[in-house]
């Protein structure tokens, strides 16, 4: 089991910092390069770059009352969710469907089901 991870290219786990402006504030992110593309695809299908992209996250969370006191960790779990979501077939494989076209409610609402 280990070897899958540990022959891994080195790379993925290797950390770099993007700045990105929002709101005229310059805020640097720190990802493993891993988490980087995975945001990069997430992006892409929506038609944004990352810049665009953590915008958006961030307006949003906080339009919905979330703290991000740690926007870092967020993201992480973005993408976790992104590549669970794709695994269980709620975000469909095929990377031209974009995740705003899809039913969010739908796929919450599944999720808290199955918790219960």
């Amino acid at each position: 089991m280990c070897k899958l991870f540990i022959n891994a290219d080195p790379e993925l786990w290797k950390s770099s910092t993007r700045s990105i402006r929002i709101d005229g504030m310059v805020t640097s992110v720190r990802l493993e390069n891993y988490f980087w593309s995975t945001l990069e695809v997430v992006a892409e299908r929506d038609g944004m770059n990352i810049p665009q992209m953590l915008t958006r996250l961030y307006h949003e969370s906080i339009d919905a009352g979330h703290d991000l006191g740690n926007f870092t960790s967020f993201l992480r779990v973005c993408c976790m969710r992104y590549l669970a979501l794709q695994l269980s077939g709620d975000i469909p494989a095929d990377q031209k469907q974009a995740i705003a076209d899809l039913d969010a409610d739908s796929i919450l609402a599944k999720e808290i089901a199955m918790r219960h």
